[in-house]
């Protein structure tokens, strides 16, 4: 399983968001001056954040977005999931568990299971405040309490 460049995109628009979300909304521009990616690809992926519930947008001249959540509430799974859709290395243990005949014989089963189990356990443990820089004193004020 290899995370797409849309996810790894969404994780560092993400962090940017929280880093610089405040009254005034964060322009798509700005974000993708920032973090070096493509106006256009960016707005793909937000388009997808904001579907998911992850973003809010502000329409206008001085638009832009904001999380829709504190980033203690954002966790990198729901980012990855937003973006990625079900993380599982195999169909057998996925979130929709699709049917498999071989299930209570098949050797891999198990190790995909906990492989499966394993990355979900990293990815819902890690917030957005977690990927934060400790240097900045706002953010670390905001953040009393943290996935990891």
């Amino acid at each position: 399983m290899m995370i797409s460049t849309k996810g790894r995109y969404a994780l560092r628009i993400m962090a940017d968001l929280a880093q610089h979300d405040g009254e005034t909304p964060v322009s798509v521009r700005e974000i993708a001056q920032r973090q070096e990616i493509s106006g256009k690809y960016m707005e793909q992926i937000i388009s997808v954040l904001s579907r998911a519930g992850l973003l809010r947008s502000v329409r206008g001249a001085q638009g832009g977005y904001h999380l829709a959540k504190s980033p203690d509430d954002i966790t990198v799974g729901m980012i990855l999931r937003a973006t990625e859709g079900d993380l599982a290395p195999a169909e057998c243990v996925g979130s929709d568990n699709a049917p498999c005949e071989r299930r209570g014989e098949c050797p891999s089963h198990l190790v995909f299971s906990r492989v499966y189990s394993a990355i979900n356990g990293v990815i819902d443990g890690i917030c957005l405040s977690d990927l934060l820089p400790e240097g900045n004193p706002v953010e670390r004020a905001k953040r009393p309490r943290g996935c990891l």
